[in-house]
Formats: structure tokens, sequence, C-alpha cells
């Protein structure tokens, strides 16, 4: 593989023309969310097949219509935005142990980047979320727990590569360690459903949303998807542009 081919980035054009496409859905996705949309109950748990409030932190939720979960139409979007770029992370990650190449490592480490911006985003629009909703700041439950060792684990990734100097080894630990850590993806993405809290909402299961609250939610995952996808690549190209001067500044040194 040369360098040309490994350092090939996505064309202009379709690079903006997914920018331009997910302001258009985001936009359509508030104005849907916002104005359309109906609200939803708040935190409910059932017991002997009854719904009763869900108790949190000690204090009694009631079944309400909250206008604070509208922002679940941007949470949940950007949350599975995170667990997407963190997979292609991980890919890159068992590329470069499989080839030693180091465009690679730094396609990994990019999108550990943006990954580590869609988590934060998503922890303060979840935070915001379970204190209006829920009327605690932080609940530890199960969804909570794992996104935030999620959290605890990209934030260590760059922990490590700061902490070797070697540029192979760091680039090897940093790749072993992107793998095991995206092991917490699936987990904190399915764990609603394996351990139920009876607080968190499992928002994609039969009947649990109705088409005019499906579609908003369908136009701001596919426009958050689209956007965090050209966060990488216009990162992408930044730090190809860098390498390159580096190399042509060591050739005239040279």
């Amino acid at each position: 593989m040369t360098d040309k081919q490994s350092m090939r980035v996505s064309p202009n054009w379709l690079v903006f023309s997914l920018l331009g496409a997910s302001a258009v859905l985001l936009l359509v996705d508030f104005v849907l969310a916002f104005f359309v949309a109906p609200l939803q109950p708040g935190a409910q748990v059932y017991m002997n097949g009854q719904p009763v409030s869900a108790l949190i932190n000690g204090v009694a939720i009631s079944n309400q219509l909250l206008f604070s979960q509208k922002i679940f139409y941007f949470h949940v979007p950007i949350a599975i935005g995170s667990f997407l770029i963190f997979t292609f992370a991980m890919v890159y990650s068992v590329l470069f142990l499989l080839r030693r190449d180091k465009v690679y490592d730094t396609r990994a480490r990019i999108g550990m980047e943006v990954t580590l911006v869609l988590v934060l985003l998503t922890l303060i629009t979840g935070d915001l979320w379970t204190r209006h909703d829920w009327g605690a700041w932080w609940v530890w439950e199960p969804r909570l727990t794992t996104y935030f060792i999620l959290f605890l684990l990209v934030v260590s990734y760059f922990v490590l590569r700061g902490a070797v100097e070697d540029e192979e080894r760091k680039a090897t630990y940093a790749a072993v360690f992107g793998i095991v850590a995206w092991v917490d993806v699936p987990i904190s993405f399915v764990i609603t459903r394996l351990v139920p809290s009876g607080v968190h909402p499992v928002v994609l299961r039969s009947g649990g949303i109705e088409f005019i609250q499906l579609l908003p939610f369908l136009l701001g995952l596919v426009g958050m998807v689209c956007f965090s996808w050209v966060l990488y690549q216009l990162r992408l190209r930044e730090e190809f542009a860098r390498e390159r001067v580096e190399v042509l500044k060591t050739e005239l040194e040279g």
C-alpha cells in the first residue's frame, strides 16, 4: 500500500454534501421534536403489571408529561454516533496490529478524538435529561454506569498514548487498549434490555414510540451519524496535512 493510498480521504464534494445534509436533517429533527411530536410520559416502573411511580434517590418521580424529554431526540443519536465512531476506531486498531501501517494508528486516534467529543456531548445532554426528568443530576443505574465507564476508557486511551514515548510501542499499546475498551460499547448499548433498571427508557421497542415521534428521532439519528462522520473526515484531513508538512520539513532540513 502506497502512502497516497493509505492517506486517502473522502472527496470534498461528498464531505460537504453530507455536512449540508446533516444540517438539514438536524434542523428538521429540531422542528418536529419541539413543535410537532407529543410529550412522552416520564419515568415509570411496573409492579405486578400495574404502573407505579419510579423511585430515584429516594424521591418518587410520577409519570408526568415532561417537556425535558424533547432532548431525547438529540441525546440518543449523539450516543449512537459515539458507538459507531468508536467502532471505526476499533477496526482501524485491528488493522494497525495486522499491517503495522502508521496511517491506521492515525485513523484510530482521530476516531477516538471524535468519540471523546460525542461521549462528552452525550453525558451533558444526559445530565440535563436526568436532572429534569428524574429529579437528580446522576443516577447509578446500569446504562449511565456503563456509559460513564466508556467515558473513562476513552480518556484512559489518551492518557496511555501520552505516557509512552516510543512511537511504535505507543501505537501498539493504544491499539490493544482501544480494542479491549470497545467491548464496553455493545454492553452499554444493550444493558437496559439485559438488566432493566425501571427508570432508563428502552427507546426502540415494540409499541415504544409513535410514528410522529419515531420520524424526528430517525432523522436526527441519520443527521448525527453523518455529522459525526464529517467531523472525523475533517479532523483526519487536518492530521494528514500536518504529517505531510512534517515530512517536507524533515526532507528540507536533511
